[in-house]
């Protein structure tokens, strides 16, 4: 039987950064369950992705959970009267932020991670390439480990589960080097914020340039596929 702390449960949108994310969960020789959210994106090629990666990687099993952030909308990404910029990334909090979704999907997993009796979740946030997302901060990371010691039975009983951030000092070039040193498919991948449904990128959102800044500081081609 696996000991608690060879499982991991680790949060896989079907990006680039979740991608590099899960190769490192498995290299450092977790046993991943992998977890995706349909919660109303514009994006959800990148659900397709997530589910590839989760098989390519052999994690032992994928979830996805339907959750309604359309329902409070607040977000470009949420709400289709907000369009996504496409004139280049601004300072401060962009209009892509959706509100609250860390919290919610960290929740979510907080919850997976106790019925598995893990004692890892693996999230793929940022604070150097991050975008403005109040959410990708280590400040968060922190308070939510928190939360996680306080609120759940393991915590109660002395062994929390720890929300673990291996990106979160990288920037994307660094990600990607990671990634392929192990075997990431970038292919695979979607990164767009308004992908079609087939999973081709438009070129000019935040999301896009950020994957096409990283591959270039990388010096590695970028496999993105643009409509």
């Amino acid at each position: 039987m696996l000991r608690d702390t060879q499982k991991a449960v680790v949060l896989v949108s079907g990006g680039l950064d979740s991608a590099t994310l899960l190769a490192m969960a498995v290299d450092q020789g977790y046993q991943c369950h992998t977890l995706a959210f349909n919660y109303g994106q514009r994006h959800l090629a990148e659900l397709k992705a997530g589910a590839q990666l989760s098989k390519a990687f052999g994690a032992i099993d994928h979830k996805l959970i339907n959750l309604d952030l359309r329902a409070i909308g607040g977000s470009a990404l949420t709400d289709d009267a907000l369009a996504v910029p496409e004139a280049g990334i601004v300072e401060g909090i962009p209009i892509t932020y959706v509100p609250a979704r860390n919290t919610v999907f960290l929740s979510l997993a907080l919850g997976y991670a106790e019925v598995l009796n893990a004692k890892s979740i693996f999230i793929g946030v940022n604070a150097v390439d991050y975008s403005g997302y109040p959410d990708c901060r280590p400040e968060f990371v922190k308070a939510f480990n928190n939360l996680a010691a306080l609120a759940t039975r393991c915590g109660v009983e002395g062994e929390s589960v720890q929300v673990k951030t291996p990106l979160i000092d990288l920037t994307k070039a660094d990600i990607i080097r990671r990634g392929v040193e192990l075997g990431v498919d970038y292919g695979l991948t979607v990164s767009c914020y308004q992908a079609d449904s087939k999973g081709r990128a438009c070129g000019v959102c935040d999301s896009c340039r950020l994957r096409a800044t990283g591959f270039s500081q990388a010096g590695i081609t970028d496999p993105t596929r643009y409509r």
